[in-house]
């Protein structure tokens, strides 16, 4: 694996919904926060396994996408790939690197509604697969 710059708190994921749907907390890129007690980048905590959603992710999101005018609710979730984490380190997590782009998911729980005449029409997709990618802030610091 190459050498690629840590993400450290204050380092960001950006995700992009396939369809398009609209998540208002998704619009701009999200704020990671690092949870490592003893490694540090610019005296920022680096972010570890178990910091790939920032907690404005771990509720569920409302899902606008039209045609359905009544918005849906949903979940993300998110899975790195190796290209995108160290090797475990002594406290047995990896940490992040910006590494590439990576698929994440947005289940729904509560799907959108479009009212028709005498009946409604629910989305029919369940699932909808992501891209995510890290931004870092950092420039200093790289693993691997």
């Amino acid at each position: 694996m190459p050498a690629d710059f840590n993400i450290k708190s204050g380092g960001m994921i950006r995700l992009t919904i396939f369809p398009l749907a609209v998540l208002p907390p998704l619009v701009s890129l999200i704020p990671l926060i690092g949870t490592s007690t003893n490694l540090t980048v610019s005296n920022m905590p680096v972010c570890l396994e178990g910091d790939e959603l920032p907690p404005v992710l771990m509720a569920p999101l409302p899902d606008i996408e039209p045609p359905f005018v009544t918005p849906g609710t949903g979940t993300v979730s998110v899975t790195l790939p190796p290209m995108n984490k160290t090797i475990l380190t002594e406290n047995g997590k990896a940490i992040f690197i910006k590494g590439t782009p990576f698929m994440a998911e947005f289940q729904l729980i509560a799907p959108g509604m479009q009212p028709i005449p005498f009946s409604t029409v629910t989305d029919p997709v369940a699932k909808k697969l992501s891209m995510a990618e890290f931004v870092t802030t950092n420039v200093m610091v790289k693993e691997g």
